[in-house]
């Protein structure tokens, strides 16, 4: 393979991440599903975000506020202008989460390491358990981009609307209402299924044996097959918003659907809420 991206620019390959861990103005970031992994290796240079602890806020259920992430970014050495190339375990599932909230924040300059950990590992690359200390930047948040965000009333207000797509990226059995969640996860529902109308596409659909997203013929097959088409304005949902974070970064960014927004309340919020809507 040679050093160069991917042909979509939203995706670094994991020669291209080899040839350019010391460039200034690149900053790698490491966010995984097990909050433990970054310690025990991580590629040199590379950042460790906690997505328990910092993409999410404290206290009350939804992202990292305004001022907590501006934060985060300027502890990490990022400046408004530098390429943040994130990558994780479980196929990207937790760096896609941390990719759409820098969109969501309003930096550009994004990619996601395609394959992961899984093929940085697999390849034999190297590791360190040395953790970079960075100088802290001034970055500003200057605007919040919320077309790429959903909420509940969104999704009530379109749930029989034609020109609506709506994804649940969850487990058959999640969605079905066979189990409320992925087993070990405790943030759950009080009952289970899915949204009305919901179109089940797992996430995990989307990528390779060895971590890397399928080609766009192959995710344009998978999506259209189950009625999610360009022309509809489409809502992904997962549990918590992270697994749909990644369906949302194949909608959006590789595929490049017009309107594709995450409702990161997902099931966690409609299977609570009181006379909503659930089939099963």
């Amino acid at each position: 393979m040679s050093d160069v991206l991917t042909n979509k620019e939203v995706l670094a390959t994991t020669d291209w991440a080899a040839n350019h861990l010391n460039d200034e103005g690149i900053r790698f970031v490491e966010v995984d599903v097990d909050t433990e992994s970054y310690d025990s290796g991580h590629i040199s240079g590379a950042v460790g975000w906690n997505w328990k602890t910092q993409l999410q806020d404290q206290l009350r259920r939804t992202i990292s506020s305004k001022e907590d992430f501006e934060n985060l970014l300027q502890e990490s050495g990022i400046d408004n202008d530098t390429t943040v190339v994130l990558y994780g375990d479980n196929n990207n599932w937790f760096a896609a989460w941390a990719y759409w909230l820098l969109k969501y924040y309003g930096h550009e300059d994004v990619k996601i390491l395609d394959g992961g950990r899984k093929k940085w590992e697999a390849e034999g690359r190297e590791l360190t358990t040395d953790t970079p200390d960075y100088p802290a930047t001034d970055y500003t948040i200057s605007g919040v981009k919320k077309e790429y965000r959903a909420f509940r009333q969104d999704v009530e207000e379109r749930l029989n609307d034609n020109d609506f797509g709506l994804v649940d990226v969850r487990s058959p059995d999640e969605f079905t209402g066979k189990i409320l969640a992925p087993p070990g996860l405790n943030e759950l529902s009080q009952r289970p299924g899915h949204i009305p109308g919901a179109s089940n596409i797992p996430w995990s659909k989307a990528v390779n044996e060895d971590g890397t997203f399928k080609s766009e013929e192959e995710l344009k097959e998978i999506y259209e097959n189950e009625g999610i088409t360009p022309d509809k304005d489409i809502i992904s949902y997962c549990r918590i918003g992270e697994r749909s974070a990644h369906s949302w970064f194949v909608l959006n960014e590789l595929l490049e659907y017009p309107s594709v927004r995450n409702y990161d309340g997902s099931w966690t919020e409609w299977g609570n809420l009181i006379d909503a809507p659930i089939e099963r």
